[in-house]
């Protein structure tokens, strides 16, 4: 069955950085949640949400790893729990 993973990133701020990381992504899962913030960092911080099986993690890992963006898996992350799932 299908599980909402959630994820943060640092995306660099310059040009196709969001079209470099939804082309290596490409059709490997469903995006739930895109959440965008930056204050004149060199980087924007992300808060991205992706529906995927479960022996699907692995394979979207090593996609995650070839993007190059520092990321964080924050599913298991008490705030996100309490303020953005909705079990």
């Amino acid at each position: 069955s299908l599980k909402e993973h959630i994820y943060s990133f640092e995306f660099p701020e310059h040009p196709n950085a969001l079209l470099k990381f939804l082309k290596l992504l490409g059709t490997h899962a469903n995006i739930t949640l895109f959440h965008y913030r930056n204050h004149g960092a060199a980087y924007g911080q992300v808060l991205a949400g992706f529906e995927l099986k479960e022996e699907q993690v692995s394979a979207f890992s090593e996609h995650l790893n070839a993007l190059d963006y520092n990321y964080k898996d924050e599913t298991d992350n008490q705030a996100y729990r309490f303020f953005l799932s909705n079990k």
